[in-house]
C-alpha cells in the first residue's frame, strides 16, 4: 500500500502514483505604513496541496475502474483521511481535480495505458465533521463498468 485516501488504496493493483507533489502556503496580512516597506502580519495557514501522478496499463498493472471509483468520491463532495503506507495520518482532504489520458488503444477500444493526476486539498479537521465520508464503499453511479471488490 502506497497510501490510503479513506477507503481507496493506492497500490500496484489499483492506481499507484508515480510522483507526489505538495504545496503548502501561509497566509500573510499586508499592511501599507507610510516612509516604511509594508508590514505583514501571519493570519495562518494557508492552502495545503497533494497532487498525485502516475499511470496505469489495464490488465498488467492497475485497474480502469480505479478512476471510476476516484471520480465517484470527487463527486459526492465528501472529504477523506489520508495516510501513507506507514500509517502517518497527514490530514483531511477533499478531491477538487482528477484529470486522465486514455492512449495505446486495442481493436475494441479499450485502453491500454491511463495516465492520472489527482489533486487534493486538506481542511480544517474542526470543520470535516460535517464533510467527512463514511466507511462505505460507494456504488459506481457514472460507468458501472466494475464492482468495487475490484479495488481491494
Amino acid at each position: 500500500m502506497l497510501m490510503a485516501l479513506g477507503m481507496f488504496v493506492f497500490s500496484i493493483g489499483t492506481a499507484a502514483y508515480q510522483s507526489l507533489q505538495r504545496q503548502t502556503t501561509w497566509r500573510h496580512a499586508k499592511n501599507s505604513r507610510i516612509g516604511a516597506r509594508a508590514g505583514y502580519q501571519y493570519v495562518g495557514p494557508g492552502e495545503d496541496t497533494i497532487t498525485l501522478q502516475g499511470w496505469m496499463a489495464p490488465g498488467q498493472v492497475g485497474s480502469a475502474s480505479s478512476i471510476g471509483y476516484l471520480r465517484d468520491m470527487g463527486n459526492t463532495g465528501k472529504a477523506f483521511v489520508l495516510v501513507d503506507g506507514l500509517g502517518v495520518f497527514h490530514g483531511i482532504y477533499v478531491i477538487t481535480s482528477l484529470d486522465e489520458t486514455r492512449t495505446v488503444f486495442d481493436r475494441v477500444g479499450q485502453p491500454r495505458k491511463i495516465e492520472f493526476s489527482l489533486s487534493l486539498e486538506r481542511i480544517d479537521e474542526d470543520k470535516a465533521d460535517a464533510m467527512l465520508g463514511d466507511l462505505r464503499l460507494p456504488s459506481f453511479g457514472s460507468n458501472g463498468t466494475s464492482s468495487t471488490r475490484d479495488l481491494l
